[in-house]
């Protein structure tokens, strides 16, 4: 069974919504033959670094609204993130174009290891704010999931990957995703946001028995045991 899921580096409910579907998963008793796929998905594709910017202050600048407005907003993301088990730290986080680190993640999955790149780099750019969209911390985070820092340097110097990233935002607009994260489970089912993990594993029972169904009795009546007992 595939589980496709668009989001983006810089989307909290991205995290959130991770975290609550590997709640559902450790509750659903096939997740191992489940394929995980992360999508890119570029919230703001032009996104540019601003040295010294808060997440604060650009919250405040996109929304029309105070800094101090901005910062409430963000302490409100980092309790429902706390609710799942996620440690935010807003004043730390540093607001970057993700377009790299969506690279970096379609490298990690060549080497089979794109699910914990995807969670290594939330993990840098919420709880530590480390900068996402520089190769040597990109290349950083890749040798503790051993990958090669000289292969993730070389890769993220040229354009590798830039086409898997527009690919996968292509898909998006095809399928009409308007918001991330959306999941989507074997091509047929899609849920949009960071919903409740009980519907996650919903959705994930029903899909699984809809692909494997049960077999079932048309009619009843005179039937011999095994053993012949019942004859």
């Amino acid at each position: 069974m595939q589980v496709e899921i668009w989001s983006d580096i810089m989307c909290p409910f991205c995290y959130i919504g991770k975290r609550r579907l590997e709640t559902a998963l450790a509750q659903f008793p096939h997740r191992d033959e489940l394929q995980i796929t992360w999508r890119s998905f570029e919230l703001d594709p032009t996104m540019q670094t601003t040295p010294g910017q808060s997440i604060h202050e650009l919250l405040a600048q996109r929304k029309g609204i105070s800094v101090e407005q901005g910062r409430q907003m963000n302490g409100q993301m980092a309790q429902i993130a706390r609710e799942v088990g996620l440690d935010f730290d807003f004043d730390k986080v540093v607001p970057v174009n993700t377009f790299l680190a969506h690279r970096f993640l379609h490298l990690a999955a060549q080497h089979g290891k794109q699910d914990a790149a995807k969670e290594r780099v939330l993990a840098a750019y919420f709880t530590e704010g480390r900068n996402v969209a520089d190769p040597d911390t990109l290349a950083e985070l890749g040798t503790e999931l051993g990958l090669d820092a000289a292969e993730v340097r070389a890769t993220l110097q040229t354009d590798a990957y830039a086409q898997e990233v527009r690919h996968d935002e292509y898909q998006a607009r095809q399928i009409g995703v308007r918001g991330v994260p959306y999941f989507v489970f074997d091509n047929k089912y899609a849920v949009s946001g960071a919903q409740p993990s009980e519907l996650f594993l919903e959705v994930l029972d029903k899909v699984w028995e809809e692909k494997h169904p049960a077999p079932q009795v048309l009619a009843s009546g005179d039937a011999c045991g095994l053993d012949g007992s019942d004859c």
